[in-house]
């Protein structure tokens, strides 16, 4: 059974790293003793080494091995056999023009659908949408498709945010992109806030934490979608 949590973030403002969700990861690696990172959004220019003793110090507290996916010599095989797979944030055309050139996707979505559990956090979160063209980052490598894994049959938003009234800043509202994609792609769009994240079992797709999400459809009004509830297009 498909089983994925899908995160708008890795941080909450004044926490540790992943250190908001950690009492959601607890039980659903229970049973997990070694976890495969993919560390090829590299956040702020960071190297994979770097990126992943990041992941492997959080992931020590549940008595979890991590192991950076650019340590294999057959990356494949190496997701194909793996216990989880967490694909942390950084810069999502990075993350994806990697992913495409090694040929990866369809093996993160082969794996999933075997059973591996799979986490992602904002850019490892995008990649399990249909397409990562609601990504909020700078395309500062060309990706040879935009297409992504298809994990859900929606797009994403990570890091979703409302415009502010007060704001004297005159530029486009995270809305106003969202509703820029609809003209000229038709796929849902779910804008995951901050502290947010999607449960995946099965089929069922479920929005936990402790804020709404906003829901953008094509040519319909977006609508706010309570947590705990069901995502159903």
């Amino acid at each position: 059974m498909r089983k994925a949590i899908i995160a708008s973030t890795s941080t909450l403002h004044g926490g540790g790293y992943l250190e908001y969700l950690q009492p959601t990861l607890q039980e659903f690696f229970k049973e997990i003793k070694q976890l495969l990172f993919i560390p090829f959004a590299r956040p702020g220019g960071i190297s994979h080494d770097v990126y992943t003793e990041k992941a492997a110090v959080f992931f020590q507290k549940m008595n979890i091995q991590v192991q950076g996916l650019h340590t294999f010599e057959n990356p494949k095989e190496a997701i194909l056999q793996a216990e989880a797979i967490f694909t942390g944030g950084g810069n999502t055309f990075v993350l994806v023009d990697q992913l495409h050139r090694l040929q990866l996707m369809p093996v993160i979505k082969q794996a999933v659908n075997q059973g591996t559990l799979y986490l992602g956090s904002s850019a490892g979160s995008n990649i399990t949408g249909l397409t990562m063209q609601t990504t909020n980052d700078m395309p500062i490598v060309y990706p040879s498709s935009f297409q992504t894994i298809g994990l859900v049959p929606f797009n994403l938003n990570p890091h979703y945010l409302d415009p502010d009234p007060n704001s004297t800043h005159m530029g486009e509202t995270r809305e106003t992109r969202i509703k820029e994609f609809h003209a000229f792609n038709t796929q849902p769009v779910v804008g995951l806030r901050e502290g947010s994240w999607l449960e995946v079992v099965g089929e069922t797709i479920t929005l936990r934490g402790n804020l709404s999400a906003r829901i953008f459809t094509a040519q319909q009004a977006p609508y706010e979608l309570e947590s705990n509830s069901i995502l159903a297009f």
